[in-house]
């Protein structure tokens, strides 16, 4: 481990942080420990708290507060913490984003650190990625930080008002990033300082770092204010039913995007009454027509979404749970719920919102911990500015990864997988089966009953038992069917969650079995799979299944020119074949790592004027800025008031009448920027956009849009104080045209959810280089490769797959691979 450090600190790789001065500082901790061990408890935490100062511990009292931290851990939770457990934590307390393995007490590291913060006088949240552990760790830490004199809360999506508050006010504050966020955006729309909940950003201590930092950071959350509900015409949903795929329509090589063909567009405009669809009066038609065919045809129940209690229900991609208030935009939304025959769901317009990059970024103090935080590394020093460390495990790791088995057909790749796990579970050993979403586990499952295997699912259906199923998996005999990384978080333990199951037998088994049902997007995600087992020197083992006809393959792969050679249960292990699984894997990596520097190019601006709005607004909601502005807009109106209900009352009125201007003014231009991206989205789609980047285009609107947003909400709020109602009773809000919004309610949206600039890209290549010769293929001129991500087009023709380099001229063969179950 150690060697490996070095070569990484030499080339300058993520995860090269030196950890010498960290495990010299830990020798010292280890020693100073003894020492502790006479104190009663009441001893200790006033030594603790005798510590405490408004400064960052010196180095010296840090060494005797983790050794103080050490022994609070042995005497309250029963744990003493290991060296790297010690490491981790301070390379936490130095603003790393930290990689500790499975099994190796990241929560209990994480604790040490937040504790370190709190002891020089910092407020720390520690982010969790649901609710279930942000309770789980704050309430399982929280006799080590009671040893320790400091205070720790949470807070779910139940949380009240009140509660949220108070919860605050912690010295550690556990809570999911989702809920901060929603919390930042609501203080960010009240009109009374009282209403406030959050307090001022001050250490973000991120638990699943990569899942939150990267995954995550490209859903932006969203604060809604009612409007109306907004349902589908009837007639659209079963007219976009009656079209057909290649005919009526077609779907693009990437499988994001779908467009009516010439067909099409003649069928639905006499269905229509023979209007031309594409007149500015039938543009509300055209918008329905759109989202109800890309509901229709892109989104699958099952996959994307659930069904429950009569209402969709989104499943988050990179977890395989249910996305709770998770929604798409609200056209989109209707559609689907059009589709599936459920109650349409209130609509509403965005007040405002905030990705969680821009969320996390405004901590002066940033650390993290995960379990795959190396080979994000990249992306963490790029958008976040962090360094990664790399924890070595107290115990050596032991499990055994098998070669990756690759099959033609998604058919001969599953009957591959149910005898493969019939056989290994013959002999009793656990096994975890990860797959890709909630109908690929249910197939799964009804396969293993056909094979007459007992197991149990775990996916978004029943995510309430989750913790308790995982945490079972390492029992003998146990099969264990799990959608992505539901249960990211549980420790499996060989022998079950007590350890007390025949956890010998296990060990003799060769430990729990993790097989992939196939390859995902990013090697990292294989990896957190693969973390489930070996946890703590444990054994373990590792396997992962694909094929050719994976969604990896046919959306981010070109099989042109490849002749495969399967065996007789149509098994490939070929080089060019298994190259082109291992391509796939980076170029689709490569793909959404562009998403999200995509998601922050077109958010960053937005922040940047949201910053400049909050500087104004703030001064309105604590300081007489609106009384002085308006004073001075309307001087004849403001003395007449002051005379008539008294000064104060004035002020609250103006301060009011000023706040519902500025919001006002903000959710108009939030509703430009999104008909702006869109339409700038089309435009380049059409190709309307040649020499200029999208981006260029937006921004260059967007600052055009906002220039006079705040002298404008003046001017508005000047209009509505010179006839606003303001009695003895204060202002009249309804009366005066500044009501505030019946409802709100906060909500995740899939950002852009019809593609990516690179997404189109990458569909036209592979449209480019699938034709049935070389001689057919269509040239690509050099600019349309200028905004694909440096991962894509930085590889040499020695460095690109076969499959890249030739064009095959026998269709047959391209296409066999593509056939899907």
């Amino acid at each position: 481990m150690k060697l490996t450090s070095r070569f990484r600190r030499l080339l300058q790789r993520p995860g090269s942080i030196d950890l010498g001065p960290y495990e010299k500082l830990t020798a010292l901790v280890g020693a100073a420990e003894e020492s502790l061990q006479e104190l009663t408890d009441d001893e200790l935490t006033e030594v603790v708290t005798e510590m405490r100062k408004p400064d960052a511990l010196e180095e010296d009292d840090l060494i005797e507060f983790l050794a103080l931290a050490r022994e609070a851990g042995k005497r309250a939770i029963g744990e003493r913490a290991f060296d790297g457990q010690i490491v981790g934590a301070l390379a936490l307390l130095r603003g790393r984003i930290v990689e500790m393995a499975t099994g190796e007490g990241k929560t209990l590291a994480g604790a040490f650190a937040a504790a370190g913060y709190a002891m020089g006088g910092h407020r720390v949240q520690v982010m969790a990625v649901n609710d279930y552990l942000a309770r789980r760790d704050a309430e399982w830490m929280g006799p080590v930080y009671k040893l320790l004199g400091i205070s720790v809360s949470y807070i779910g999506q139940a949380s009240t008002p009140e509660e949220r508050r108070e919860a605050y006010q912690a010295d550690v504050c556990y809570a999911p990033v989702s809920e901060l966020g929603f919390d930042v955006l609501r203080d960010r729309l009240v009109d009374d300082v009282a209403d406030r909940v959050t307090v001022k950003p001050d250490v973000a201590l991120v638990d699943e770092a990569d899942s939150v930092l990267i995954d995550e950071a490209r859903v932006p959350l969203v604060l809604a204010g009612a409007t109306r509900t907004e349902e589908l015409d009837d007639n659209v949903v079963a007219l976009v039913r009656t079209l057909r795929a290649r005919i009526d329509y077609e779907i693009d090589g990437d499988g994001r995007t779908v467009a009516l063909t010439d067909k099409g567009t003649d069928k639905v405009e006499e269905h229509l009454g023979g209007i031309n669809l594409y007149e500015d009066e039938n543009l509300e038609q055209l918008t329905q027509i759109n989202v109800a065919l890309h509901a229709e045809v892109l989104l699958r129940k099952d996959v994307d979404y659930l069904v429950r209690d009569g209402k969709v229900n989104l499943i988050n991609n990179s977890r395989g749970r249910i996305a709770k208030l998770q929604r798409w935009p609200d056209g989109l939304q209707a559609a689907v719920e059009a589709k599936e025959a459920v109650p349409v769901s209130d609509s509403g317009e965005v007040l405002d919102s905030i990705t969680v990059q821009a969320l996390v970024s405004s901590y002066p103090t940033l650390c993290g911990m995960t379990g795959t935080a190396v080979v994000v590394g990249e992306q963490l020093q790029e958008f976040y500015k962090v360094e990664t460390a790399l924890v070595p495990p107290n115990k050596p790791n032991i499990r055994v990864d098998e070669q990756d088995r690759l099959y033609l057909t998604v058919e001969q790749k599953n009957k591959a997988l149910v005898e493969h796990i019939a056989e290994v579970h013959e002999t009793g050993r656990p096994i975890l089966i990860g797959t890709h979403s909630v109908e690929e586990s249910e197939q799964l499952s009804d396969l293993l009953e056909a094979a007459e295997v007992p197991h149990v699912v775990l996916n978004a259906k029943n995510d309430a038992e989750e913790a308790a199923i995982v945490a079972e998996a390492g029992v003998p005999e146990t099969v264990t069917v799990s959608t992505q990384m539901a249960g990211r978080g549980t420790d499996i333990r060989l022998g079950g969650r007590d350890e007390s199951h025949d956890k010998e037998r296990a060990v003799e088994l060769g430990g729990l079995y993790v097989i992939g049902t196939g390859l995902h997007a990013s090697r990292r995600l294989d990896d957190q799979l693969r973390g489930r087992a070996g946890r703590q020197g444990d054994p373990g083992g590792s396997l992962f299944f694909a094929s050719l006809a994976d969604e990896l393959v046919t959306r981010y792969s070109v099989t042109s020119g490849l002749r495969p050679s399967p065996d007789e249960k149509g098994r490939l292990t070929d080089r060019k074949a298994i190259g082109m699984l291992e391509h796939s894997q980076r170029v689709a990596d490569g793909a959404n790592a562009e998403l999200h520097r995509t998601t922050w190019s077109y958010h960053r601006l937005t922040g940047q004027q949201r910053a400049i709005l909050l500087d104004t607004r703030e001064k309105v909601l604590t300081e007489d800025l609106a009384a002085d502005e308006l004073a001075e807009r309307a001087k004849e109106r403001y003395d007449e008031l002051v005379e008539e209900v008294g000064e104060d009352k004035v002020k609250d009125a103006a301060r009011k009448i000023a706040l519902h201007h500025l919001d006002r003014k903000w959710t108009d231009h939030l509703a430009y920027l999104a008909d702006l991206r869109e339409g700038i989205h089309l435009r380049s789609l059409a190709g309307g956009i040649v020499h200029l980047k999208p981006i260029d285009e937006f921004n260059k609107s967007a600052i055009a849009s906002f220039d006079n947003l705040i002298a404008d909400a003046w001017k508005d709020a000047a209009e509505t104080f010179t006839e606003a109602e303001i009695t003895e009773d204060g202002l009249d809000e309804a009366a005066s045209g500044v009501p505030r919004p019946t409802a709100t309610w906060t909500y995740l949206v899939n950002d852009n959810p019809f593609g990516t600039e690179a997404d189109r890209i990458l569909g036209r290549l592979r449209n480019a280089i699938k034709p049935e010769s070389a001689a057919q293929a269509e040239e690509i001129p050099d600019e349309e490769f200028e905004d694909l991500p440096e991962e894509l087009r930085d590889l040499d023709d020695d460095e690109l797959p076969e499959e890249l380099r030739e064009a095959d001229e026998d269709e047959d063969e391209d296409e066999k691979p593509r056939d899907k179950s």
